[in-house]
């Protein structure tokens, strides 16, 4: 099990992505039932891990998205209010990782190199 979860790591899978596959197509409904460890654990143990957390990584990625539909359409007053709500739970999600040491104390979001991390 371990080496399928690397393999698909090295796929430039998620884990959640690589959950869903071992689920689906594997029969293994928890890995942690199976291995003792959890997805991400594994990783790190093999120095798989993403640099960014997932969910941050996600949130980064939603708000480029928006950011980029508002150069497009300017007058979108919802979208800018949504991407001020998705910012600041990216905000808030980095200040407890910074707290949790999950990400440098010098990490910091920016949304002009925003589009950079998640390429």
């Amino acid at each position: 099990v371990e080496e399928n979860i690397c393999k698909f790591a090295k796929k430039g899978m998620t884990p959640s992505q690589i959950g869903v596959i071992l689920r689906d197509s594997h029969g293994i409904a928890q890995v942690k039932s199976v291995t003792g460890s959890k997805i991400l654990r594994i990783l790190k143990a093999h120095g798989l891990a993403p640099e960014i957390p997932e969910d941050l990584y996600h949130l980064i990625k939603k708000a480029v998205a928006i950011r980029k539909h508002l150069e497009r359409n300017r007058k979108d007053k919802d979208s800018k209010f949504r991407l001020i709500l998705v910012e600041s739970r990216i905000h808030r999600l980095a200040r407890y990782y910074k707290k949790t040491k999950k990400l440098p104390p010098v990490w910091k979001y920016e949304s002009t190199t925003a589009s950079t991390l998640v390429a």
